[in-house]
């Protein structure tokens, strides 16, 4: 995970409208119980030790989440990490703050 702020993030960042994606994708950050989730889930999942690092928690249950949502395979989720900026600001893999969608007015 990069922690430099990207061209694609800058640009994302000052973009007007939004999409049908990014109003769901605000509307499960609102929804879900994300903390209460990532508790339940911590005694199972793999801690820093040997070998690489996981990834943190909380992101990989929003990636495994949309990857439901949106019925992909793990190679479309990747891509769609790649090339979806609103799906990498809801897994929180972007440098920007996360989940800077606002809610529908």
């Amino acid at each position: 995970m990069s922690h430099q702020l990207t061209f694609a993030d800058s640009e994302f960042s000052t973009k007007r409208r939004q999409t049908r994606k990014e109003i769901f994708l605000s509307r499960m950050e609102q929804i879900l119980p994300w903390q209460n989730m990532v508790e339940v889930i911590e005694p199972f999942y793999p801690k820093a030790g040997n070998g690489r690092r996981p990834y943190p928690l909380e992101t990989m249950l929003r990636i495994h989440c949309m990857q439901h949502w949106y019925n992909l395979s793990d190679g479309a989720m990747e891509d769609a990490l790649y090339e979806i900026a609103s799906m990498r600001l809801f897994a929180r893999l972007s440098r920007i703050a996360p989940c800077r969608i606002a809610p529908p007015s």
